[in-house]
């Protein structure tokens, strides 16, 4: 495990006292310019920033702050309502506390694990809250090396030694498969996102495992990028396709409402000759003409847990792994009997 750089680290690799590290650094009289910036560039190279903990201490602010990473990819597109809504789930259960959230837009991973890294060792954030979890997640082991409190919000086989609140994904993808196969479907695709997403591994695995199951006459995965873009060049290459699916599940609102627009495109008819299903019950679902069938869950309360999850590992060093339960399946005008061989 990493520990945090303290002044006295700066102090060993300049060759002065502790006083004089102080001194420096806080631009005051008592040292020389070229002891300065002797200091400075050790502070520099052992990657020491100052203990915002240690100000509060000294009679400073007191700072209670959850960091929390969001990509810039995810920025680029527009939060969509379910950030949105988690995000509103954990900052309604730190406001009871003296506790904030401190969001960042990071460019990529070994950017986020720098930002911990500096958050960490400047006091910054008191613990984090990892999202979008993947398999082998480099952070995962970045945030246990720096001994930095965290949830993830992903299903426990990913979070390390980390707690998790994690929705049951997998059991809510079996009920939505099992539901177009009662409606007479044979052909089911499902258009998801990358690979090796967590949540994407445990629905692909659940979709692929049903559909032997139910003994499908095809059952077929396009993997995307989860934007509308991706959506739409998924459907068009599955409706291309000499085994056309009768029906197809997203794992997003967005991807499946760009669904709707390709088979009007083609001159299907949603539902009589193509049946859709989206992840993530939002408004979106509900104003699109016909109304998309969903898996609904309540991404603010799985915000509300993770909170307090957090909370918890902070209070007491520990706290256990927790599901935010089983998304349901919301059947809506997009879903129908499957058309006639």
């Amino acid at each position: 495990m990493e520990r945090r750089v303290t002044i006295r680290d700066v102090a060993a690799r300049a060759g002065v006292s502790a006083g004089a590290v102080s001194l420096a650094l806080n631009d005051r009289p008592g040292v020389s310019e070229a002891t300065r910036r002797r200091i400075t560039e050790a502070a520099r190279e052992l990657g020491w920033s100052p203990s915002l903990a240690a100000r509060a201490l000294a009679g400073g602010p007191r700072v209670h702050t959850v960091g929390m990473a969001i990509t810039r990819e995810a920025v680029g597109v527009g939060l969509d309502s379910v950030h949105m809504a988690l995000i509103g789930g954990i900052e309604s259960v730190l406001a009871d506390r003296p506790c904030a959230l401190l969001l960042h837009v990071a460019p990529d991973l070994d950017a986020e694990i720098a930002l911990y890294r500096q958050w960490w060792q400047s006091g910054r954030v008191n613990g984090t809250v990892l999202i979008a979890v993947s398999a082998d997640d480099p952070r995962v082991a970045a945030l246990s090396r720096l001994g930095m409190p965290a949830v993830a919000l992903a299903h426990p086989a990913l979070a390390g030694p980390f707690p998790a609140v994690w929705s049951d994904d997998a059991a809510a993808t079996a009920e939505a498969v099992r539901y177009l196969a009662m409606l007479g479907h044979r052909r089911i695709a499902h258009v998801s996102g990358p690979e090796t997403l967590g949540r994407t591994l445990q629905r692909a695995r659940a979709f692929e495992d049903t559909a032997a199951e139910l003994r499908l006459d095809s059952a077929r995965a396009v993997r995307t990028d989860l934007s509308a873009h991706g959506g739409a060049a998924a459907t068009r290459s599955l409706l291309a396709s000499a085994d056309r699916p009768t029906a197809v599940l997203y794992d997003n609102d967005v991807m499946a409402v760009a669904g709707i627009a390709v088979a009007a495109e083609t001159g299907l008819r949603v539902p009589a000759d193509l049946s859709l299903v989206a992840w993530d019950d939002s408004d979106l679902c509900r104003i699109t003409r016909p109304a998309l069938s969903a898996l609904s869950h309540d991404p603010f309360a799985t915000g509300e847990q993770v909170a307090r999850c957090l909370l918890e590992l902070l209070d007491n060093g520990t706290a256990p792994s927790r599901t935010s339960g089983t998304p349901v399946l919301v059947p809506r005008g997009t879903t129908g009997p499957a058309p006639a061989p």
